[in-house]
């Protein structure tokens, strides 16, 4: 509209000057970001032109020259790109994280800086088939407090499981149970929730059948809901595989990949096969076969998707143990406090040949699926001589097999701590990274949580993800251009989660905006320091409102929880 203001404006240049404007007859806007090149999420070349923004959403685009606004952004020499979308996302699932979710009333918490600095403006939590109970106490609770970023709030599989089965969940559900979960499921739905997520390698989880999934997924058609799985499997087994523990064949990653579209096929909904790798060095390469699996379902018609982060390395790499749990447990004790330490129990059952030697075949497994001797690194250990080495040079310096160097390591070192100190594996080849990044369906997903200084070692994915997509793996690396991987984590996550007004720069949707240098941008947090935000991202908007502005997070609460709405798209 046309308006007749003087009004002191004042715009941002890209090296932070501050510009003062005098308004003259024009349109006006509460914000509008100029002479940018825009990336409008659908996978196009940029092209320039400005944005003019008003009541939390785009209302203009093109040549606004003239215009006015109260925050105006200089955007020369700059990139606008819709706000990123994290569908999958540990920033709140239920689950005992210390206080360290967006449910919280820390400031530092709910206004998700670690999230937002990256250029995220909607995250997916509850994953893993992990949620709070009910659904509709976590949403007031969300609206209540206020948010960074917008949330959209998933049903966990697992914790309907658990609500039915109690303890008795090491096996499959009936009839009656499974339509008891079901009820749940649409008490969440009704209540908001905007899909369910599944563990399926995780308990209680792991014990469910196909059918019992598929029968509680159906019940997401009425809401065009999602279904989100943590798969059975990432490799050629699933993590709680133990070669001495366990009789016959353990699923794959293949198997999980054909279950997960077996759901989809069978309910008509849309399925993710989530943070989608092929971890332990037996099997890489065999991300061929998965992609050949999911692109010839969809083919079909399947409505099947991905999602990954973009790193070799897996949140469970972080924690890695090389001696089998069973091998470090006091089975005596009758409580924790009175076990004894795990080098003990080791040292005990090793002094019987049988039973060492199962340890022994336990060991050489784990060393495998966590990426081989080579990729196995110590990061914190009392003999700091070891600390920033692999496994198998300081074997190689010791005279010994990985194997017996890994045992070393736990009776060397804090013989306290289960495997002697902190090791982490890099399980995955960077070669199937690049070719999960490649595919047009694959959406790029953090799997992170929220991150403040002094929380402690956490994964580089928490600070540093969607900035890494677009340096390493398009920029760098080449393994899909810049429009592509814009997309991945813009219009496809939306269509994915099924956002009719977000995830593109189009005339009327949501404004969530990222402007960043193309030429800067960059993750920085590293394995040894992970609390470091990424670096080129200038100004991020939610629903019009500014929570990073001249790369400073304001730790600002704009975010909307986007509910579920029956029989039709999600709505804020």
């Amino acid at each position: 509209m046309a308006i007749f203001a003087l009004l002191a404006l004042s715009t941002t240049s890209p090296g932070g000057t501050v510009v003062h404007l005098a308004a003259q007859e024009a349109e006006h806007f509460e914000v509008l970001v100029r002479g940018g090149r825009v990336f409008d999420g659908t996978g196009n070349p940029w092209f320039r032109a400005d944005v003019g923004v008003r009541e939390g959403r785009i209302v203009a685009l093109g040549n606004l020259a003239g215009a006015t606004a109260d925050r105006m952004i200089d955007a020369s020499g700059r990139y606008v790109s819709p706000g990123f979308i994290d569908i999958h996302s540990h920033a709140d699932d239920g689950g005992s994280r210390g206080g360290r979710t967006i449910r919280s009333d820390s400031i530092h918490r709910k206004s998700a800086p670690n999230v937002v600095s990256q250029g995220v403006t909607t995250i997916v939590v509850n994953q893993d088939g992990r949620s709070p109970w009910p659904i509709a106490g976590q949403r007031a609770t969300l609206e209540a407090q206020g948010v960074g970023p917008n949330v959209m709030l998933m049903v966990g599989h697992g914790t309907v499981r658990r609500m039915v089965m109690g303890d008795d969940f090491r096996r499959p559900s009936t009839a009656a149970e499974t339509a008891r979960m079901a009820e749940l499921v649409r008490q969440a739905l009704e209540e908001g929730a905007v899909g369910l997520s599944a563990g399926l390698e995780y308990t209680p989880g792991r014990w469910s059948t196909t059918d019992e999934v598929a029968a509680l997924a159906a019940e997401l058609a009425p809401y065009d809901g999602v279904y989100i799985s943590h798969e059975r499997a990432e490799g050629a087994d699933p993590m709680w595989y133990l070669p001495s523990q366990h009789e016959g064949r353990p699923p794959t990653l293949q198997d999980a990949v054909l279950e997960t579209i077996e759901i989809g096929r069978r309910t008509g909904v849309r399925v993710v096969a989530s943070h989608i790798k092929a971890k332990g060095v037996a099997y890489w390469g065999s991300s061929a076969s998965a992609i050949q699996l999911i692109q010839r379902a969809r083919d079909e018609g399947v409505r099947v998707w991905a999602d990954q982060y973009p790193y070799p390395t897996s949140g469970t790499d972080g924690n890695t143990v090389l001696v089998p749990r069973w091998a470090l447990q006091d089975e005596q004790a009758e409580r924790p406090a009175d076990a004894r330490p795990p080098a003990e129990v080791l040292e005990e059952r090793l002094e019987d040949p049988e039973t060492a030697a199962r340890i022994r075949m336990d060991i050489a497994h784990e060393i495998g699926r966590r990426g081989g001797a080579d990729r196995v690194v110590v990061f914190e250990y009392p003999n700091g001589a070891y600390v920033g080495r692999n496994l198998a040079d300081i074997a190689a310096e010791r005279g010994e097999d990985p194997v017996e160097t890994a045992i070393a390591l736990q009776l060397e070192g804090d013989r306290a701590r289960r495997g002697g100190g902190r090791f982490r594996g890099f399980s995955m080849s960077e070669m199937d990274v690049e070719n999960y990044a490649a595919q047009p369906w694959v959406a790029t997903a953090s799997d992170g949580g929220i991150g403040w200084p002094g929380d402690g070692p956490v994964h580089p994915r928490f600070y540093g993800t969607f900035p890494r997509k677009i340096r390493h793996y398009a920029l760098t690396v080449g393994a899909l251009s810049v429009e592509s991987a814009i997309r991945a984590q813009t219009s496809l996550p939306a269509r994915i989660m099924g956002l009719a007004d977000r995830g593109e720069i189009r005339e009327g949707y949501r404004a969530d905006l990222v402007v960043f240098d193309l030429e800067t941008i960059a993750d920085r947090a590293t394995f040894v320091d992970p609390h470091q935000h990424s670096a080129g991202i200038d100004h991020v908007l939610v629903n019009g409102e500014f929570v990073v502005e001249n790369g400073e997070i304001l730790m600002t609460l704009p975010g909307r929880v986007i509910a579920s709405r029956r029989g039709g798209r999600p709505a804020a």
